[in-house]
């Protein structure tokens, strides 16, 4: 869970660990999920690229049909952001949200970056009048939205590979808890053998979660 670069699923841990239930793996991913965010990290900082996505849930009735454009029918909303020093990517944030309304967006900036950061973003209006951010707006147009803001929709695009490779489709358990796993190791992926220790410290300091709360699902 910690070192892997893509992680486990549930079912490649039953296998591995030997356990006679899946459920008793499922929780177990869980709850090491829970773990995988530290409390008292430091916000983003310099300079930092934001934007959204979306993605589709995994239902029962795959493959599922979802409408077209920026609704959330059937759709997970995803803000993320990326701290880029000299070029290169470090530290991410990324955050399931209601819309791309400014009250969402302005919201989730705030929390993710720290006061006086250089936020680049697209020409969406949402992220117009921060507080205390410098923001400077890349207007894409014809221009590919990967060449003006390259590091979040590499961000984007190796999550979405992600959650199809490991977990064949994120579903609404508690999909938070997915980008926080794949938020821990691509903050760590330059220091793996240390991400180990990290995620012992963290859990347990982490408040003991029971059933009826791992199993809680997006509205």
């Amino acid at each position: 869970m910690a070192t892997h670069s893509n992680g486990i699923s549930a079912l490649q841990l039953q296998s591995q660990l030997g356990l006679g239930s899946y459920r008793t793996a499922w929780m177990l991913c869980a709850k090491l999920r829970l773990a995988m965010v530290n409390p008292a990290r430091e916000p983003l900082c310099g300079v930092v690229e934001a934007d959204e996505t979306i993605i589709p849930f995994r239902t029962k009735d795959d493959p599922v049909v979802v409408p077209a454009g920026r609704s959330g029918v059937g759709k997970m909303l995803v803000a993320g952001a990326v701290e880029v020093d000299g070029g290169t990517p470090r530290r991410a944030r990324l955050k399931m949200i209601d819309g791309f309304g400014k009250h969402e967006l302005h919201a989730f900036v705030l929390d993710a970056v720290a006061p006086k950061t250089s936020l680049v973003t697209d020409d969406w209006p949402s992220y117009n009048d921060i507080s205390g951010i410098r923001h400077k707006a890349i207007t894409v147009g014809p221009m590919a939205a990967h060449i003006a803001l390259p590091w979040i929709h590499r961000l984007f695009s190796n999550l979405k590979r992600w959650g199809l490779g490991v977990y064949h489709g994120l579903r609404k358990t508690n999909p938070q808890h997915y980008l926080d796993e794949f938020v821990f190791r691509f903050n760590r992926r330059r220091t793996r053998h240390a991400a180990f220790e990290t995620l012992l410290g963290i859990g347990a300091r982490t408040t003991p979660a029971p059933y009826y709360v791992l199993i809680r699902k997006s509205a």
